[in-house]
Order: C-alpha cells, then structure tokens, then sequence
C-alpha cells in the first residue's frame, strides 16, 4: 500500500510519468528567450540581413521606377514581382539562426509590402452568378493533339472560346472538334473565337506585327451585346546579352490597347496570351482601361505559364463594363500553356 502511494505521489509531481507536450514547448519556448536576453550582441549582428531585407521591401515598393533602359530590367521584375516573397522566410529563417533581433524587425518590412500588394490576390473573391462564361487557351502551334485539347476547352462550358497560336494545319481539326458545341466561329489568321451566340462585326485588328494575331467580334448574349477581343501578343526573351528583350510585345500592346480605347459598345472582353502580367507597365496602354479577372474575382493568383510549373499568369481574360463574378485556370491540355476562364455578368445600356 505504502509502494502503491509513492508511485501515485510521484507520478503526480510528473517524476517519471510523461511531460505534457505544451509545458516543454513553453519551457523551450522560455530557453530560448532567456537566451536572447543575455546576448548582448542581439541588436549588432545581422546588420547585412537587415539590409537586405530593406532593399526587397524597397525593389517591391519602388518597381516602377526600375528603369527599362537598361535589358527592360523594369518589366522583368515587375513579371515575376510576387515571386519576391519567397525571399522573406529565408531571410526570417537567417535572422533566427543569427540570433539578430535588427533583422527580425527589418524582415517585417517587406513582409507588410508584399501583403499589401498581394494580400489581396491570395484570397478567394469568387462569387455565384454571371450571364457569360469565357475561356481563353494558346494551345501551342507544335500541340501534339489538338482535338483533344478542343474537347477538354469546350468541356470548361464556356460560352464563348478563344484560341491562339492556331496554324493553318490546325485549323481543320479544331474546327471538326468544336463546331458542335460552338455553331459560331471566325479564324483571323492565328487567332480565333468559338461562340455558342452569333457573332457580327468580326474583323482582324492591327496590332503592328505585318501578320494576323488579333480580333474582335461582337457577340450577341442573351443579356446583351458584348465586344470580344482575342489577342496574341509576340513573345518576350530573357537573353544574357540583351536582358528581357521585349520591343515588339509592347509597341504591339499600345496598338491594341489604341483598338480597344476606341471600342463603341460598352460591355467589352479581352482574351489572349498577352505575354506580360498585369504588374508590367510595358502593357499600361490595355490595363490602365480594362480590369483583370483574376485579380477582381479569382482565387489566388491565377499563374498560366508554362503549363508544367506555372510562374506568371500571361494569359488573360480583362473586361470593361462587364462585371467579373469568377474567374479560374483549367486543367492542363498538350499545350504549354494552361487554358483559363472567367464568368461575368453583362451591365445593361451596352
């Protein structure tokens, strides 16, 4: 009796039963600050974090006035800007194993800037309803199989499809695979549009390239009239020599972006792989006047590019006067780029 109350007395004081888990992280916890405390160099070390750490929050801060001038350095960065915040849990990660409370207070400022800039992004705006839903897809001129592609496209539901880097050979064989679920169709040389609705006043747009890789049409929704644009905007490099060579893809933006500032009807859609994100200020001329759906009414950000390990969201779906409900990126098809889509609603007096 006497062994059995001495057991029960010593496990009670926890001298040989098991340590709850949350007194030995506390206890740990208590360690590890006491240890801080009497480090009187706490406040000197980490001075190089801490600058670092400062400089991220200020390139993201200050992006736009990163100079194009030299490689378009500008419109690189602003391309991969979210990418950025992959830098701050290495630095808080640094700034613990150094034991630096400065850097730990430095790092704090580009972790506020990026949330401010992408906090946004990251949270679930998505909404029900919407009159029209679209869809946009580069399917890639060497797709292994374009009827497959189509069929997984037309499978989304959209009411109206894009499609761009379409080759002549192509054509055919999207054409078989879609025409049964979308009776209206235009091909403007590598680009077309597949709509469920009639479509008038289709026509190709000059986007300064000698060759056809831009449209419009009007699509006749049940809600209402709506300009469709589909775009594909020449391609960007990222060379050694020359830095992000870009030229082209932006004297091709202000021209479409000339087109759409023109537009009589209201309700209006963009669709294409504009090889360039929402941040670059190579594409201001088309969104300073079009909202992005993704940014509006998406989850997350959205990345298209490339298909097998998207990095940047290049394709877009933009509108002006419609209101974005949801938006959304599709499964992956033979093409390296993911197809996306958007549902939005058509404002009336379009």
């Amino acid at each position: 009796m006497a062994q059995q109350q001495a057991y029960m007395t010593e496990t009670a004081d926890g001298g040989s039963g098991p340590e709850p888990r949350g007194d030995r992280l506390r206890r740990l916890f208590g360690r590890f600050l006491g240890d801080w405390r009497g480090d009187r160099q706490i406040w000197r070390r980490g001075i190089f974090v801490a600058a670092c750490a400062v400089m991220l929050a200020v390139i993201m801060v200050l992006h736009s006035r990163i100079p194009n001038t030299i490689g378009n350095l500008g419109s690189l960065v602003e391309t991969f800007l979210p990418w950025l915040g992959l830098f701050i849990p290495v630095l808080l990660l640094v700034a613990v194993v150094r034991r630096s409370a400065t850097a730990l207070i430095a790092v704090l400022l580009p972790a506020v800037v990026w949330l401010n800039l992408f906090g946004g992004q990251v949270s679930d705006k998505t909404a029900a309803g919407g009159d029209l839903t679209v869809a946009t897809h580069n399917v890639n001129a060497d797709n292994p199989d374009p009827a497959g592609t189509a069929r997984d496209v037309a499978a989304s539901g959209a009411d109206v499809v894009a499609l761009e880097e379409l080759t002549a050979g192509a054509v055919p064989t999207y054409e078989r695979a879609l025409d049964s679920t979308y009776p209206y169709h235009s091909v403007q040389g590598t680009v077309g549009v597949w709509s469920k609705y009639p479509l008038t006043g289709v026509r190709a747009v000059d986007i300064d390239l000698g060759w056809t890789r831009a449209m419009r049409a009007t699509v006749t929704a049940p809600a209402g009239q709506v300009a469709v644009y589909v775009a594909h905007l020449p391609s960007v490099r990222v060379k050694m020599e020359a830095g992000f060579t870009a030229r082209q893809r932006d004297r091709s933006a202000d021209f479409l972006g000339e087109a759409i500032a023109h537009e009589p009807l209201k309700n209006v859609v963009l669709l294409g792989d504009l090889n360039g994100t929402m941040n670059d200020r190579a594409l201001n001329a088309v969104t300073s006047q079009m909202r992005s759906t993704q940014g509006a009414a998406g989850n997350g950000f959205g990345f298209s590019w490339p298909a097998s390990f998207p990095m940047a969201r290049i394709d877009q779906i933009m509108v002006r006067g419609l209101k974005p409900e949801s938006s959304w990126t599709l499964p992956q098809t033979a093409s390296d780029h993911l197809p996306v889509a958007a549902r939005v609603s058509v404002t009336t007096g379009g």
